[in-house]
């Protein structure tokens, strides 16, 4: 354990004198004018798509941080999440969404995957063999077999939608997207969407 120990609970919401949780919550979905969540890989060759996104939607990101009177950061005019996880795979991102509906409200959910992606190198049993012999350890059971790896872009992309489509917590007026970005090109191709009933 580090010998600073500074008072981290004074950052906390929920540890301030006469914590409101709902009078809070009300002041989040004021503090930034949140409409998507996009969720995408973290290979830095991609890390353009939140912007791209905002294009497609006619959004803004990344925008400007708001401050207060006294030079605290307390908002953002940005309109576009970012949720980044392996091969941008939607369960990876479940909690996420769940929380962005909950804070701020959300009107759409777009899930990249891109071309070259380092998910499309293994297979799932590859990936469950190796941690078996170079770890020690069963993976097996941690992950959903259809979320480990990207076999075939267009049906990862088909699953992806409909496993976010059908959680409990992505808010059902939500219109969900799934996209591919194609590296060289430069540019977002819509594959496969599930919109709001």
């Amino acid at each position: 354990m580090c010998g600073n120990h500074q008072n981290f609970d004074a950052y906390a919401f929920s540890k301030q004198p006469g914590f409101d949780e709902a009078a809070v919550r009300k002041e989040f979905a004021k503090a930034v004018p949140l409409k998507t969540v996009v969720v995408y890989c973290y290979d830095p060759r991609i890390a353009q798509v939140p912007r791209l996104v905002a294009e497609e939607f006619g959004q803004t990101h990344p925008g400007n941080i708001v401050t207060d009177g006294s030079g605290n950061k307390i908002a953002s005019t940005t309109n576009v999440f970012e949720v980044c996880v392996a091969g941008g795979r939607a369960y990876d991102a479940l909690r996420s969404v769940t929380v962005a509906q909950h804070l701020f409200g959300i009107e759409n959910i777009v899930i990249v995957h891109h071309t070259h992606c380092g998910a499309t190198s293994f297979t799932k049993e590859g990936i469950i063999d190796a941690y078996k012999q170079e770890h020690e350890a069963e993976i097996e059971q941690l992950y959903p077999a259809e979320s480990i790896c990207i076999s075939d872009y267009i049906a990862s992309l088909e699953h992806d939608v409909q496993l976010m489509r059908d959680s409990a917590g992505t808010p059902k007026h939500t219109n969900i997207y799934g996209y591919m970005y194609d590296i060289d090109e430069e540019k977002l191709i819509k594959v496969t969407q599930s919109l709001a009933a």
